[in-house]
């Protein structure tokens, strides 16, 4: 472990799987206790939690829906009681619900808009006034690059990512000076759920992106870190795109193909 966030608490939503657990992993070993978050995925957030502990880190795991104002204020009204203070928030819970955009329904929209936009505006809130009392704070919130580079099949998700975004210079002015507020957009990343739309995601991918592959989990990390802790201070709101020069182009793969029947379903 590193001790860059040493005495550093760090909440993640949506930490068991994928980014989320990445950025979890990766402040835990840059020395800060974390609050693992999840909603349906138990055996997830422990698999979070045991590899942080594993390193030398403090972590425990939070079950809430951060998708209602309730559940994200009393998680981090819990993670307070549990750590004693909270020092950072990463907003990276979301959800996608990708198809064409005469299917999307209402039920859609608000599923996604809750947990993208809802969830981390109330919940910086909340963890603002926490961080308040130790007179600073950061708060990461995690975008996309479909927001900059608009991508079809997309629809729901980057109207909510957008707000996420202008939410990130929004509270950045107004949280000042004590608390910055930054965002991270991630590229094409190889994970199991993307290689679920298409078997070829990160061969496609890979092929429009100047960088020559698509991101892994871990590529986030260090921005996360260096974004949460003090070498940052003058850093604020401003949103990052690790995206392997991507968004220099900005051409996407044919998405014909890609399979979006089970994400309706997805916890």
């Amino acid at each position: 472990m590193s001790d860059k966030l040493d005495g550093k608490v760090a909440l993640v939503t949506g930490a068991s799987k994928g980014i989320g657990q990445g950025l979890a992993i990766g402040l835990g070993s840059a020395g800060a206790s974390v609050a693992v978050n999840y909603k349906t995925d138990p055996t997830g957030a422990e698999e979070t939690k045991r590899r942080i502990q594993n390193s030398g880190g403090q972590s425990e795991s939070f079950q809430a829906d951060i998708g209602s104002k309730q559940g994200i204020e009393q998680l981090v009204e819990r993670v307070y009681d549990r750590f004693g203070r909270v020092d950072v928030l990463v907003n990276n819970a979301a959800r996608t619900r990708f198809g064409p955009l005469f299917e999307s329904t209402e039920e859609d929209f608000d599923e996604v808009v809750d947990t993208v936009l809802r969830g981390p505006f109330f919940g910086s809130l909340a963890a603002a006034k926490k961080m308040r009392e130790f007179g600073k704070g950061s708060i990461i919130n995690i975008s996309s690059i479909a927001v900059k580079t608009i991508m079809p099949n997309h629809g729901v998700y980057t109207v909510a990512k957008g707000g996420l975004e202008s939410m990130t210079r929004q509270l950045a002015l107004e949280l000042a000076p004590e608390i910055r507020v930054n965002a991270i957009a991630p590229t094409a990343t190889s994970n199991d759920r993307n290689k679920g739309y298409d078997p070829n995601f990160d061969m496609k991918w890979s092929k429009l992106t100047p960088a020559g592959r698509v991101a892994e989990v871990d590529d986030y990390t260090g921005t996360c870190v260096f974004l949460a802790g003090d070498s940052s201070a003058l850093v604020t709101g401003q949103v990052i795109y690790v995206d392997g020069g991507w968004t220099l182009q900005g051409l996407t793969p044919d998405m014909t193909n890609f399979d979006y029947s089970e994400d309706r379903m997805r916890g």
